[in-house]
């Protein structure tokens, strides 16, 4: 008795294959002529199909504009709360003539400066997504912010408070605009 070889065994069913496929192949008929398409077919797929990528497209940008509003907006009022108290410790400080008034004005600028950076990268994250209205706020608050830290850091107890009171009454309207915008 003989054993068959997987090799040829492989090579029978490959030759058995290859002999199949030609005669069906053979076998096939074509069909003459020319393919066309519907025109009116494709004008209303080509419509339906920008339609759902506008709407799409238009869902993803209302969504991202919302999820930067929220963003923003929601850590506006903690980050910028933290400036304000620094800065009011700072002017008491300074109205008392206190030991610890110089330690007082930094830790305000410090403080207003950390605040206008948190708020300036959520509108770089945001990525053009805020409204143009809200960012122009945002942006508003941020150069407030950081000219409010820079006369805070000028100031001694001989100081004119001048530019130091513009500075806040300019950091206040922006700290307001924003609010009132969210």
């Amino acid at each position: 008795m003989r054993v068959l070889h997987a090799r040829r065994l492989g090579l029978i069913c490959a030759v058995v294959a290859v002999t199949a496929g030609s005669v069906v192949a053979g076998c096939a008929e074509q069909i003459p002529g020319t393919p066309t398409t519907d025109a009116a077919e494709v004008a209303a797929y080509k419509t339906a199909a920008a339609a759902s990528s506008s709407a799409a497209a238009s869902s993803r940008a209302a969504a991202a504009r919302e999820r930067a509003i929220t963003d923003n907006c929601g850590q506006f009022a903690t980050t910028t709360g933290a400036g304000v108290t620094a800065y009011n410790d700072f002017v008491s400080a300074h109205d008392a003539n206190a030991p610890d008034y110089a330690a007082k004005r930094e830790s305000a600028a410090t403080t207003l400066d950390n605040a206008a950076t948190k708020v300036e990268a959520g509108i770089v994250t945001a990525a053009g997504a805020l409204p143009t209205e809200l960012a122009d706020k945002f942006t508003a608050y941020v150069v407030a912010a950081r000219e409010l830290a820079a006369q805070t850091r000028k100031m001694t107890y001989n100081s004119p408070v001048g530019k130091l009171n513009e500075a806040s009454r300019a950091i206040n309207q922006a700290r307001t605009a924003v609010h009132d915008a969210c």
